[in-house]
């Protein structure tokens, strides 16, 4: 009942996290579209202190959106603020860390053939990693390195692609993956908790008070913009991190940190042409770019076309393998697993019969035999004369087939 119990507390937090994210992401796209499509307002309009407006038909109605320089002569009674929705995605992007990598199996977090650490440690090198990280971003956008974009972009890759490498050092590919993606969410929420929203309540407390924004206060605006802009660019990693965990081929593979240091760059890359685009400049040749880098990618990291790796022609019988099975498997992939865990076979892979192992073959070979990254943190110690006979198995069967 404790892990059935377990499994829905996950599920909960799990849902509620991409519902959050979704609002969160949903939000940036739109602002970042719209300051980018605001077009020059009538001079009549721009007597009023308007510097854009945009028309847009959506839901069956037209809307009317504009963007003053300061704000208008009289404040609204309500004042929409957008902050919760980053605030609630960071929190139970937290509480889902928590759940599956610290207090869930470890195999999700330590990889002992990279570090043999405890779990405590891990947990110490996982959140020490959050905090340096936003300290340094942080000290990076208050300083003069902030008006240059160019270099502050590659210098932040530069960082994040370090703390990429140095996790695959510590973690298992799949707890390396997401700290990375919680390192880019809390300098997305740090932008926003610690200078979007700071900003913004600068510049609504001097139009309050009927006073001209001053050098302090328009240089907090620009930054919040800038910072709007970051967290835009960061957005299609971060996604592309949320769903990682079902793809061991990448962060299973011994070189994942490149991986994800490769699509972390193709996808903010391919974000750039949207975000020009909205500026009515038109750049196809970048999303040609970047479907020919993942096409790269995609050929680089491929697996040899078979995994046999049978000497002297020795074959491989049905006992064999079911030992193999039956030692690191079925602990958690059977229909009653014995790990405390699991209520039921991750990801419904279910291995109590050999017939069933051939269903499910090109996951056990990923899992397995290519990536190494099953079992969980190898906890049962899976030699890699096992590895080998299981993969050489696999392909006698499909050879059968």
């Amino acid at each position: 009942m404790e892990a059935y119990l377990y499994e829905w507390l996950g599920l909960i937090v799990r849902w509620l996290h991409v519902i959050f994210g979704i609002a969160w992401i949903g939000a940036s796209f739109y602002f970042v579209w719209l300051d980018n499509n605001l077009r020059e307002p009538p001079e009549w309009k721009k007597q009023q202190g308007i510097k854009g407006d945009l028309w847009a038909i959506h839901g069956g109605g037209i809307y009317e959106v504009a963007k003053y320089h300061l704000g208008p002569d009289q404040m609204p009674t309500q004042l929409h603020w957008f902050k919760w929705e980053a605030y609630s995605t960071w929190l139970s992007g937290m509480a889902l860390l928590v759940l599956v990598y610290y207090l869930g199996s470890t195999g999700y977090l330590i990889d002992p053939a990279r570090a043999d650490i405890s779990t405590t440690t891990g947990i110490v090198i996982g959140l020490g990693t959050l905090v340096a990280v936003m300290a340094v971003y942080e000290a990076m956008i208050r300083s003069p390195l902030a008006d240059n974009g160019k270099v502050f972009g590659l210098l932040l890759f530069g960082i994040l692609v370090l703390v990429d490498w140095g996790l695959f050092q510590v973690f298992s590919g799949r707890g390396a993956f997401i700290h990375v993606g919680a390192v880019i969410g809390t300098i997305m929420v740090a932008n926003v908790f610690l200078g979007i929203v700071p900003s913004q309540r600068a510049l609504v407390s001097v139009l309050e008070q009927g006073r001209e924004p001053d050098e302090r206060v328009t240089r907090l605006a620009a930054l919040a913009k800038l910072r709007s802009t970051h967290n835009n660019y960061l957005t299609l990693p971060v996604l592309f991190i949320m769903i990682s965990n079902h793809y061991p081929l990448l962060y299973g593979h011994p070189h994942g940190w490149a991986i994800l240091a490769a699509i972390g760059f193709i996808t903010a890359f391919a974000r750039h042409y949207f975000n020009l685009r909205h500026r009515q400049i038109n750049r196809p040749s970048i999303l040609v770019t970047a479907a020919v880098m993942t096409a790269l990618l995609i050929w680089v990291i491929a697996p040899p076309g078979s995994t046999s790796m049978a000497k002297n022609g020795t074959q491989v019988d049905d006992a064999t393998v079911t030992t193999i099975v039956e030692t690191h498997c079925l602990a958690c992939h059977a229909t009653n697993p014995s790990h405390p865990a699991f209520q039921s076979a991750p990801a419904g892979v279910r291995l109590d019969e050999l017939s069933l192992v051939m269903t499910f073959s090109d996951k056990v070979r990923q899992a397995a035999v290519l990536s190494h990254y099953m079992p969980l943190g190898n906890s049962t110690g899976m030699t890699e004369q096992e590895r080998q006979q299981l993969g050489q198995w696999l392909d006698a069967q499909q050879a059968v087939d």
